[in-house]
């Protein structure tokens, strides 16, 4: 991996020199493998943002009650973590989630993103079938979240892969506001993984492009290899916030200068709604047609004007790319298309 000490010249000048980066995204990378850590259940999404239970299969061994527990194991677990120890646990249930492996009285969980060679982007029949095999072996670890106060013990397979302190040396030479080389090792509705050479960062799915994203998958693959920008890094709680899109220039910054109110432009419908549909301008400008500029009289729903996707002529009613906001018109670009014919 190479780390570059300075900060990138190709970040935009405006560029603030320290990202407050938005709490609510950790919290997200973190809620299922919290809840199946905490009990038998954890919750699994159904495929269309919606969520259900997802109960853990297999024997629980050592702790039928999940309140049981020997303080002497976290203890051990303490220690284990501050010296960077990698530990052999037997894999005694699991869920579409991932794997839960035993330590003694304790129970730790191991999220599938943490799993070595573990395929993404796979139906849930699949997933869970892949993750049954495992029942029964045991798996080299590393504990990457521990909370005694909150019974949760979370471990990583790919952590236990680089030498004893190299995850720590890492996170230790890593600093916001730098650029580094990193490989996508998973991928997820939020966001994608990507290892920094022992350790891995999140670029949230908000931080890989400034246009729309419906999902990772639309911008990078797994295994492939991306320069990205640090947002920050949390030593402690072994948190890294990445960036790919702010290696880019923000196309919000320069919008005024490279179009005009009045002016009438191509413009691709990217999504429709109730009040009207937006529609991008360029990569990352996306502007709004609302409901009262699709067209002149009457009609049932937007959808019955525009349609995602379509290619389509609107004129810009205003720009205001401080607040990011850009409005057309498609009933008015067509009048004037009548006009001058």
């Amino acid at each position: 991996m190479i780390y570059n000490s300075e900060p990138h010249d190709e970040t935009p000048s405006s560029q603030p020199p320290f990202v407050r980066v938005d709490e609510a995204y950790w919290s997200a990378l973190l809620e299922d493998h919290h809840d199946v850590a905490r009990g038998h259940t954890a919750t699994a999404g159904n495929g269309n943002g919606a969520h259900k239970p997802d109960a853990f299969f297999g024997a629980i061994h050592n702790s039928p009650d999940q309140n049981t527990f020997d303080e002497k194991d976290w203890d051990s677990a303490r220690k284990a973590q501050a010296e960077d120890m990698t530990v052999e646990l037997p894999v005694t249930g699991y869920n579409t989630g991932g794997l839960l492996v035993t330590w003694a009285s304790l129970r730790g969980f191991v999220p599938a993103s943490q799993l070595v060679n573990f395929p993404v982007d796979i139906d849930e029949p699949r997933r869970r079938d892949l993750l049954s095999r495992r029942m029964g072996q045991s798996l080299k670890l590393r504990i990457i979240e521990l909370s005694v106060e909150n019974r949760r013990l979370v471990l990583s397979e790919r952590a236990a892969q680089v030498g004893p302190g190299q995850r720590n040396a890492i996170l230790h030479t890593l600093r916001a506001g730098t650029t580094c080389d990193a490989v996508v090792t998973n991928l997820t509705d939020f966001g994608a993984f990507a290892d920094l050479g022992g350790i891995e960062g999140l670029i949230h799915i908000s931080e890989l492009s400034w246009g729309r994203v419906n999902h990772p998958r639309d911008v990078v693959s797994s295994g492939q290899k991306v320069t990205v920008y640090i947002m920050s890094v949390d030593p402690q709680a072994e948190r890294i916030a990445l960036s790919i899109k702010r290696l880019q220039p923000d196309p919000w910054q320069s919008v005024e200068q490279k179009y005009k109110v009045g002016e009438v432009i191509e413009v691709t419908i990217t999504n429709v709604v109730d009040f009207g549909a937006f529609a991008s301008i360029a990569d990352g400008l996306e502007g709004l047609i609302h409901i009262s500029q699709l067209a002149e009289g009457q009609f049932l729903h937007p959808r019955s004007v525009v349609r995602e996707g379509e290619r389509v002529k609107a004129r810009i009613l205003n720009i205001d790319g401080k607040a990011r906001r850009l409005g057309l018109s498609l009933r008015l670009a067509n009048a004037q298309s009548t006009d001058s014919a």
